[in-house]
């Protein structure tokens, strides 16, 4: 249609939307966007204490999740009648080793979460997806999935897995009602992510030290909510998201 008729960008008017790892972080600020803009948010995660107290504020429902677990993924599943947007949030970095030091368990959990996870999950929830008329999956994926760096390549070599895998799965889904998002943040300060790379919060503090305002889950979150708000003939292909004080991938400007 023309250009001047198209529909105005609409918000959640009551859809559907599935947030995995909706317990912190990223996840859980936006699962509070969404909510926000109209959408009744499912949210999805492994610790229910935090899940459950965060569904109660913002009026969503709190699912247990374990997106490693294909038997946890087909109980949320089967506990929805209606998918609009899934969020495939659930991931992490596990270590900051070198590939001569490589732990291969660090390996194997993060791919299973980070890769393996969103395939299982977005698998699942596809014929949902397409039923709906306007689906849309967002990958959060990251900068290290762009740009590969020294130390780490457990991460790096997985963030660059979820970055292809939303690549191809845009090519096979070009002809149906679906949108494939990927949003790649760079530095983004949380509570947890450092932490649970290093296991050390000096180490985790050092990240960030000296960065004048770091992105924050916040942040992410209104890509995320921005990119799922427009009208669905328009795809917002991948979306590259750094605090003004990160250029790129290794060049971070730190006040002293």
């Amino acid at each position: 249609m023309p250009a001047e008729t198209r529909a105005l960008p609409f918000p959640g008017d009551g859809r559907v939307a599935v947030v995995t790892g909706a317990s912190s972080g990223i996840g859980a600020a936006t699962a509070r966007r969404l909510a926000a803009d109209g959408f009744s948010v499912v949210l999805g995660a492994r610790r229910m204490d935090r899940l459950t107290e965060l569904a109660g504020e913002i009026g969503g429902r709190a699912v247990e999740l374990d997106v490693t677990d294909a038997d946890s993924v087909a109980a949320l599943v089967a506990s929805l009648d209606r998918v609009d947007v899934l969020v495939n949030n659930a991931g992490g970095a596990f270590d900051a080793a070198p590939v001569a030091d490589a732990d291969l368990d660090s390996w194997t959990r993060s791919f299973e979460v980070n890769v393996l996870g969103s395939v299982r999950v977005t698998k699942a929830l596809l014929p949902a997806l397409r039923a709906s008329g306007a689906g849309d999956v967002v990958f959060v994926g990251s900068t290290a999935g762009l740009v590969s760096y020294e130390g780490g390549a457990s991460y790096t070599a997985a963030k660059h897995g979820v970055h292809t895998l939303a690549e191809t799965l845009r090519l096979e889904l070009v002809a149906e009602p679906v949108r494939i998002v990927e949003i790649a943040p760079g530095m983004v300060k949380t509570d947890e992510f450092a932490l649970n790379r290093t296991g050390d919060a000096a180490k985790a503090a050092k990240v960030y030290e000296g960065v004048r305002e770091p992105l924050v889950a916040d942040d992410v979150a209104d890509c995320i909510a921005w990119a799922v708000t427009r009208p669905h003939h328009v795809n917002i292909d991948l979306m590259v998201v750094r605090p003004r004080a990160q250029a790129a991938q290794h060049k971070v400007h730190r006040e002293s």
